[in-house]
């Protein structure tokens, strides 16, 4: 079993109910194809480096994955059709970091200490 960190981009005027579903829509492909979600993070509307396809803004959806390369072959086949999305990568990895959220918004205990400096 591979590892794999999968990121997608979809258009920034994507609900928040659409996002739910692409996250649900794209975690069933990958488990038909015999792979497992480790987990999924929401990592919200970010700026993009570069306009693509006239959003200078997209929904960043990023996915842990153990599996085959048949997922992520079946995967970027099923998001390279999809209009709501503008890009997607696939990184394998040796493994996952589970414990650090790098787009998490600060919890309150953290901005008390900065503020205190």
């Amino acid at each position: 079993m591979n590892l794999y960190e999968h990121t997608i981009i979809a258009r920034q005027d994507t609900s928040p109910s659409e996002i739910k579903q692409l996250m649900e829509k794209y975690s069933k492909i990958i488990e038909k194809n015999d792979g497992e979600v480790v987990k999924t993070e929401n990592w919200g509307l970010l700026n993009l480096s570069y306009i693509i396809k006239k959003n200078k803004k997209g929904s960043y959806l990023h996915f842990k994955i153990k599996g085959k390369g048949n997922v992520i072959n079946e995967l970027e086949k099923n998001e390279s059709i999809d209009k709501k999305l503008l890009r997607y990568l696939t990184v394998k990895v040796k493994k996952f970091d589970l414990e650090k959220n790098y787009f998490s918004k600060k919890d309150e205990s953290d901005k008390k200490e900065n503020n205190h400096n």
